[in-house]
């Protein structure tokens, strides 16, 4: 029933979102012409990737703490590292759009819900190495691996804290004067994705970028990703399918878009 359900959301987001050309935003065509259609190879992509591929290959077992939603794919407890690799970590082309999306906004802090095991750590600490970085994770055998991965790609400047998001994510943001750049990956819930959007809120402004991901996920993701659009705070949000971006500009009429990848 998920595959027909996501097959069909994915088809119908295609027949309906454009590309650069049918968007008359100036800030939108410029963020999807420089930024997301950026395919250029950078040097720090073949780095992490390199870093990914030793996870691929790692048939240490570990054992899983799962707050969330879980897994569409296996959601045994034990689980080794290389499957993992393979069906919990962003695809390359995803994890390099974050990249890019990072580089581009220049951010002072960056908060990632969902470390699993790092590599999109690593790609978002690359994109603005002058920023704190703080990673949330709730499961702590996977929080381990994430160190290693930090240790091989001499990732500084990272801090991995390990627990309910309910827990750790509001002391995050109580420290935190404004939030530029928050990825939201993690307990794949209607309520959590609303109740994590709502957190954030008062600390958003003209500059935040608040990403959401699987926003397809289900029913209840998709309640919360229109929920999210229809904040008044909100002016601009862009739909990517397997991401959302949501922006915060003054001055602007509202609009949200919807744009292939």
């Amino acid at each position: 029933m998920f595959n027909l359900r996501f097959a069909k959301d994915y088809l119908l987001h295609r027949f309906k979102a454009k590309n650069r050309h049918g968007i008359h935003s100036p800030f939108v065509y410029r963020l999807v012409d420089k930024v997301i259609y950026d395919f250029e190879a950078k040097k720090v992509y073949t780095e992490v990737e390199n870093l990914r591929k030793q996870l691929l290959i790692d048939n240490r077992i570990i054992t899983i703490t799962d707050l969330g939603a879980g897994s569409h794919v296996n959601n045994n407890r034990q689980k080794k590292i290389s499957d993992i690799a393979y069906n919990a970590l962003k695809p390359p082309k995803l994890a390099q759009l974050l990249y890019r999306l990072a580089a581009d906004l220049k951010p002072n802090n960056i908060i990632e819900l969902g470390t699993c095991l790092g590599i999109t750590t690593f790609y978002l600490q690359a994109a603005a190495p002058g920023a704190k970085v703080y990673t949330l994770e709730g499961c702590p055998e996977t929080a381990g691996i994430a160190k290693e991965t930090f240790k091989k790609g001499n990732i500084n400047n990272v801090d991995l804290i390990t627990g309910n998001f309910d827990n750790t994510l509001p002391g995050v943001i109580n420290n935190l004067d404004a939030l530029d750049f928050v990825f939201v990956d993690g307990n794949h819930q209607k309520e959590a994705m609303l109740k994590y959007f709502e957190w954030c809120l008062p600390k958003v402004n003209e500059n935040t970028l608040l990403i959401f991901d699987d926003i397809y996920w289900s029913e209840g993701m998709k309640a919360a990703w229109n929920e999210i659009k229809a904040n008044p705070k909100v002016t601009v949000t862009i739909d990517l399918f397997w991401i959302g971006l949501v922006f915060f500009k003054t001055g602007r009429v509202k609009e949200d878009f919807l744009v292939k990848v």
